[in-house]
């Protein structure tokens, strides 16, 4: 793990304001120790959206979420202000930027990602979930920006 990442990850977790508490409060062991949970468990997710197959990051109006499959991690903040959505689009991480679409019906009506790379495109009604790949061609046509795209580049 780059020095870099850490440095970003501990600075993180030691500016939240339950952890600055303890330290004023004379709490610092235990500040500490939750202070690299913290790190743990978001080196974890960094680790997972480095290796799953529709691991990615979306930011939108409504705040920077990193979906892992089954779990998501989220902020209400956009992308600048989230360090491990950051971090994860630094390593690598699709990055779906929805905040230029203005069709909020359609995007609305966007079928959700598939957690294990599967395609049901076939089918059509809620519940029903097409691949990253697949998700980004439909998203894009709406008008949404796209960084570190996983798609197959196509020659010409």
């Amino acid at each position: 793990m780059q020095t870099g990442v850490l440095r970003v990850l501990r600075a993180t977790a030691a500016s939240w304001w339950r952890h600055k508490e303890l330290h004023r409060t004379g709490q610092s062991l235990l500040a500490q120790r939750l202070e690299r949970e913290a790190v743990l468990r978001d080196l974890g997710y960094l680790r997972q959206a480095a290796t799953l197959p529709n691991a990615h990051v979306i930011c939108g109006d409504g705040g920077t979420f990193i979906h892992l499959g089954w779990s998501t991690v989220s902020t209400l903040a956009p992308i600048e202000r989230f360090p491990l959505a950051t971090l994860a689009v630094a390593r690598g991480t699709p990055f779906i930027d929805t905040r230029p679409i203005t069709n909020v019906i359609a995007f609305a009506n966007l079928p959700r990602v598939a957690r294990d790379g599967s395609d049901d495109s076939e089918l059509w009604g809620l519940g029903r979930s097409v691949s990253l790949t697949t998700y980004i061609d439909t998203i894009e046509a709406l008008g949404a920006r796209i960084i570190n795209d996983p798609r197959p580049r196509q020659s010409t």
